[in-house]
Formats: C-alpha cells, sequence, structure tokens
C-alpha cells in the first residue's frame, strides 16, 4: 500500500520561500515530484527528479525552485525561493512505483503568495 504524507506550504509574501516535503512509503519509486493546480486551471508539473537524479522543471520555476530526493528516506523535497503571486496554487506530490509502474498522488498542500 502506497502511502504519502506531505507537509509544508502554507501563506508568503512575494519574494519569501517555502519548503514542500513528501514522504513515501509502501514502494520502490522512479520518478518524484511536484504538481500544482490553480483555480482555473489544469494540473501542470512543476518539477520532478528521477532516481539517478536527473531532474526536469517548469520554464516558469527554473532557477528560483529546487527539486531533492532523499533516496534512503523515499522523501522529494520542493525547495521555492523567490515565490511569487503566481505561484498560488495546490501542490500535488506525484510518485510512480518502478516494478509495477503506477502513479500515485498525495492529498495536495496549499501554497499561497500575497502580494
Amino acid at each position: 500500500q502506497v502511502q504519502l504524507v506531505e507537509s509544508g506550504g502554507g501563506l508568503v509574501q512575494a519574494g519569501g520561500s517555502l519548503r514542500l516535503s513528501c514522504a513515501a512509503s509502501g514502494s520502490i519509486f522512479s520518478t518524484m515530484g511536484w504538481y500544482r493546480q490553480a483555480p482555473g486551471k489544469q494540473r501542470e508539473l512543476v518539477a520532478s527528479i528521477e532516481s539517478g537524479g536527473f531532474t526536469n522543471y517548469l520554464d516558469s520555476v527554473k532557477g528560483r525552485f529546487t527539486i531533492s530526493r532523499d533516496n534512503a528516506k523515499n522523501t522529494v523535497y520542493l525547495q521555492m525561493n523567490s515565490l511569487k503571486p503566481e505561484d498560488t496554487a495546490i501542490y500535488y506530490c506525484n510518485v510512480v512505483t518502478r516494478v509495477i509502474v503506477r502513479t500515485y498522488w498525495g492529498q495536495g498542500t496549499q501554497v499561497t503568495v500575497s502580494s
């Protein structure tokens, strides 16, 4: 049974920083990442990281956000710096299991950036 426990998020002023964490359990994971969904918009990939360390970022967050993972703890982190009001959204942890490829989602955590 795959379980995801998200933490972090909250309210921050523009220019501030937040760190999201997602602890996964119950399997071995290949890709781990974060998506976000703002009101009235489609869910979009923010950043992802493979078990070997390869990363992928949404263009609008490059240089501001950093994704990392601790494979021993099956935990993925998203360090968000220089936050902008347009980063306001619900952020969802996403993992892909390795042996039998399946995708799992966290419950979501709200990030609100005030101007």
